[in-house]
């Protein structure tokens, strides 16, 4: 199997009940399916992958037999979150100490979400400190549940590396499926998990305590963790704004274009949800409105409720237009309340509140980050000393906010918009909701659009992806235009959207067809025996935000498809894409994503490969290309001049591609690895581009890390170390996949 399939895998169940432990910056679904629940029974699961460049998926069958492994490329859990947990130090060492803590006989310790065991034979090794023992019996017994069968089976690996296996027991379940007396003996004394998102309850937390408590474990147990406790900090920031507002940041550019028009405001909306971001990249223009608060408690210990509310009044700091609640949580790991882990902010001071729960900072880290929850519209504006009505919720999985205007609190834009007349709405991510609202980009696209129809009478044009402006845009600048929209991931949604739109955007959806999947094999019937004048693209897929750059040359494959119906002078936009890439040092990145030795003495080295780690990995090994943004990845600084790579040229059919440049370190430092992205030219006078590098926000890179960091410096500096490398690529179209090799001199 082909990376980039992995890459574009929708997984199937993760360590527990709703969601895997996603990176970050790749969409992951759960959509698992089990063929066995036995759990003593041979184990097969299905997993759907997906081929970037076309679309297509297919199920792919997982066998609990290690020889089938080989059916997929080694870093097959690359995109999970895992590796970047596991280099997690203080929160190892918090894990650690606390079961060491808390496991003081022998006794049932369950594990659930398990992973890769590592909190299992931290508990197995307690118990064996005091009391030489295995899992033989009840008492002195370990029980690991983890439900996604690859993560099972590289946990049996790191077990027999450890010489753990037969003082841990693997039950391939989902904890909620696991029967006393049927798949363990007895309820457990103990409860060790780490089913945490940034969030806090995303994964699943609540309804899976409650299946423990009421089901697997004794009464009143020992847990690890104890306690948690989220926290909260009212905010002011421009770019979080520009993330969810799309009627007042449209509003502002005023180019005829109306995405969210009067009365269909929320056509187009960001999910109502904490969205996961470092906000320490942001604290330089972010303003803080209050002191951090209390928001709610979670004691593992006891059987949580699935429903909670708390109000409280929060006193503004400055004066200011709230944009935003940052929050965190804090984890109280033992009962005594001595070991604690934070994922506060690195500028959280608060003098009012005990210090021990805001540890020191930890390292820049990418499994937990802080989250933000917009407020509506452009804001609530709010003066010093005010008191800020604020009603907190939470339920199974999610946590949010209401906020209630008290005396001289002013709403700014805030409007609760009912459904009216619009016959359908659209969830977009808040980046593609910030590009959207973006006056430069807007203007590009327009100006380009303008140019060529201008030149074409009755033009029949093409949409190749989901881009919902272009198809506005084409039908509003010409008249005359036959729009053919493939909008392969919105479908029908996109066409209720294009009709709810199309009176305040002056045209009528006669002049617009929106494809079905099949229908590109009769396109030819649809343009009328005509063929195209116009190809265009963003391009974006929807769903596929957090793809690899070069994912989005799927552009490229429809144009190859539809070669033959293409007109002798056909205008393509974008013309052309140009990869480029930078040098970079990345050191908090590389830490999170470097080989693993032994994590608090257990080794797990076995589970690089698996993992997509990179340093120290052998001479056929590489790590694989992942998609960040830049921005976000902690300490960062270029060490290059940006530069080309190769060029894509859409106006021919796909081909492979392939590229060789020299590049010269401008400055000094220790380089980690490569940020790659492209750049669209949109206009065959190389005119107008859309760029999506490093500095440009609502884009991810992909990322490149070396097997070895090598110090570099940048030419005449005479300090004998490395000042340039030449930089190879290559594309395969079959695949969709880019290869870079390297050579330092």
């Amino acid at each position: 199997m082909s990376r980039q399939f992995i890459r574009n895998i929708l997984v199937i169940s993760k360590t527990q009940v709703l969601k895997p432990r996603s990176c970050p910056n790749f969409k992951t679904q759960f959509v698992t399916r089990s063929m066995s629940s036995v759990s003593t029974a041979p184990q097969r699961q299905f997993q759907l992958r997906v081929d970037p460049l076309t679309g297509n998926s297919e199920w792919v069958v997982i066998e609990e037999e290690e020889s089938q492994q080989d059916m997929f490329p080694k870093p097959l859990l690359a995109t999970t979150s895992y590796l970047d947990m596991l280099n997690d130090s203080p929160r190892n060492r918090a894990y650690c100490d606390a079961i060491n803590k808390t496991v003081t006989k022998p006794c049932h310790v369950l594990d659930i979400g398990a992973g890769t065991g590592l909190l299992s034979m931290m508990a197995a090794r307690a118990m064996s400190s005091r009391n030489e023992t295995t899992c033989s019996t009840t008492k002195g017994m370990v029980t690991a549940c983890e439900s996604y069968l690859p993560m099972v089976k590289l946990m049996r690996k790191v077990l027999r590396a450890n010489g753990m296996e037969r003082k841990v027991r693997i039950i391939n379940k989902r904890s909620d499926e696991v029967e006393v007396g049927v798949d363990i003996a007895s309820r457990a004394d103990v409860l060790v998990s780490e089913i945490l998102d940034s969030e806090f309850l995303g994964e699943g937390l609540i309804p899976t305590l409650q299946h423990a408590h009421d089901n697997l474990l004794v009464e009143n147990p020992e847990t690890v963790p104890y306690r948690a406790t989220t926290y909260g900090q009212l905010v002011e920031c421009t770019h979080l704004w520009r993330l969810h507002d799309l009627v007042n940041t449209e509003a502002n550019v005023s180019d005829g274009i109306n995405l969210v028009p009067a009365g269909f405001e929320k056509s187009l909306y960001v999910k109502p949800q904490q969205l996961a971001m470092h906000c320490d990249a942001l604290k330089e223009e972010m303003e803080l409105l209050s002191e951090p608060f209390k928001i709610f408690e979670f004691d593992f210990s006891k059987r949580p409720d699935s429903h909670g509310e708390v109000e409280q009044h929060i006193k503004t700091t400055k004066n200011g237009t709230i944009h935003a609640v940052v929050s965190w949580w804090v984890l109280q790991l033992d009962r005594e309340g001595s070991i604690f882990y934070s994922t506060a902010p690195k500028w959280i001071s608060c003098p009012s509140m005990n210090r021990s729960l805001f540890p020191v900072a930890r390292d820049w880290c990418d499994h937990w980050k802080q989250c933000v929850w917009f407020t509506p519209e452009k804001g609530l504006r709010v003066c010093t000393d005010e008191a800020i009505h604020l009603r907190a919720i939470h339920t199974n999985t999610s946590i949010s906010y209401e906020f209630e205007p008290q005396s001289c609190l002013t709403e700014v834009g805030y409007q609760q918009c009912a459904a009216g007349n619009q016959k359908s709405q659209i969830t977009l991510a808040p980046e593609r909701m910030a590009i959207y609202g973006d006056k430069n980009w807007r203007c590009s696209f327009l100006k380009v659009l303008r140019n060529v129809l201008e030149k074409k009478i009755s033009p029949i044009c093409v949409v190749a992806d989901d881009s919902i402006f272009l198809t506005i845009a084409t039908a509003h600048l010409s008249k005359t235009s036959n729009v053919l929209s493939f909008l392969p991931g919105l479908r029908e949604q996109g066409a209720l959207y294009l009709q709810d739109v199309s009176v305040a955007n002056g045209y009528s959806m006669d002049r617009i067809i929106v494809l079905n999947k099949k229908s590109q094999l009769s396109l030819h019937d649809d343009t009328h025996e005509r063929k195209v004048d116009l190809l265009i693209g963003e391009p974006f897929y929807y769903g596929g935000d957090n793809m690899l750059p070069w994912h989005n040359l799927r552009f490229w494959s429809e144009r190859t498809k539809l070669n033959s119906i293409l007109s002798e002078d056909v205008t393509i936009m974008p013309c052309k894409g140009i990869l480029r890439a930078c040098a970079m040092s990345l050191p908090d990145l590389w830490r999170s994503r470097q080989s693993l030795r032994e994590i608090v003495g257990f080794d797990h080295a076995v589970v690089n490969a698996t993992l997509g780690a990179c340093g120290d990995l052998p001479a056929s090994e590489e790590s694989p290309f992942l998609p960040f943004s830049l921005w976000q990845c902690g300490e960062t600084k270029s060490l290059s001049e940006s530069f080309t790579v190769m060029e894509f040229d859409f106006m021919k059919p796909m081909r492979s591609c392939s590229g060789s440049v020299e590049m010269k370190f401008t400055n000094s430092g220790i380089c980690h690895g490569f940020a790659l992205w492209i750049d669209w030219v949109l206009d065959a006078e190389n005119s107008v581009m859309i760029p999506t590098g490093p500095d440009q926000r609502f884009w991810k890179q992909g990322v490149k890390l070396m097997n070895k960091p090598v110090e570099v410096e940048k030419p005449g500096s005479g300090m004998d170390k490395c000042c340039s490398t030449i930089i190879s690529t290559f594309f395969d179209p079959s695949s969709g996949e880019m290869e870079l090799k390297h050579i330092f001199s």
